[in-house]
């Protein structure tokens, strides 16, 4: 254990002692209101953990949350790095990995999505199935060991999804499952690379998601990834892409997302 991964574990223990999380959640832009769902929260601003990031996007908070979701006891990270801030791939490493130490065996992660497919409208909910990485960076590059060479089929792991289909299901929400396309951003994509990306396969464009996939599963956790779209790839519609429309469509429909995401959590088990 690095010192820094070190450093953010004691933090995390001495601020909760008696936390057993068994699920990480990571929050994406428009699922902040998972957090009125948690029981007895406790926070932790990143400012607090070495090796933490510290929040530079609009929509996402900056601390851990730590407490219980039905049964559940959960660590949410509220806010993530993203890689096109400064280029760090691994810019989530530490706060995984500090989860893992604390017990957590699944991952949940969350994201705003741009959609590939006009049968996800703004609004629409997608479980991801698979991903295609599109830069081809890697946040295991540099790493050592035979675990570094990481076997990504399956993820994502089915039974979270089935549970996730279910539980959406049996709320009366449609899911579909697809194929999630990670570019490294920030700028939002060309009518020309869309097209490329609907020809590879890709249901749904973001910019987060995979390299926090490859870190967890090398670290032995299950993954389950929830899109939420905010608007039609460029050239789909007629809307002006901007991160600022990005929170307002995700704002339209955070109740309902938050809502069958606690849902989930209070199903799935590690």
């Amino acid at each position: 254990m690095t010192a820094l991964l070190a450093s953010a574990v004691d933090t995390l223990r001495a601020r909760a002692p008696k936390a057993r999380p068994q699920v990480a959640v990571v929050l994406g832009s428009g699922w902040g209101g998972l957090a009125a769902h948690v029981e007895e929260p406790l926070r932790v601003p990143y400012a607090d953990l070495e090796g933490f990031p510290h929040a530079g996007v609009a929509g996402h908070a900056g601390e851990v949350l730590l407490g219980r979701i039905g049964t559940r006891q959960v660590a949410i990270l509220c806010g993530r790095k993203h890689a096109y801030e400064d280029g760090d791939v691994k810019a989530m490493k530490v706060p995984l990995l500090a989860l893992r130490e604390l017990g957590c065996e699944v991952l949940v992660l969350t994201n705003a999505a741009g959609s590939l497919d006009s049968r996800m409208p703004p609004g629409s909910l997608m479980v991801l199935n698979d991903h295609i990485n599109l830069p081809q960076r890697s946040p295991l590059v540099g790493e050592t060991g035979a675990d570094r060479f990481v076997d990504m089929v399956n993820a994502y792991d089915p039974g979270l999804r089935a549970t996730a289909l279910s539980v959406a299901r049996r709320g009366g929400i449609e899911m579909r499952e697809g194929v999630y396309l990670w570019c490294l951003g920030p700028q939002f994509e060309t009518v020309a690379e869309i097209r490329m990306f609907r020809q590879l396969g890709a249901d749904a464009v973001g910019m987060s998601t995979v390299p926090e996939t490859i870190l967890a599963r090398r670290a032995g956790m299950k993954v389950l990834a929830i899109s939420l779209m905010t608007n039609m790839a460029a050239g789909m519609s007629e809307e002006n892409l901007s991160h600022a429309h990005t929170l307002a469509q995700a704002g339209r429909v955070t109740a309902t997302a938050s809502q069958l995401l606690a849902d989930v959590i209070k199903e799935i088990a590690p």
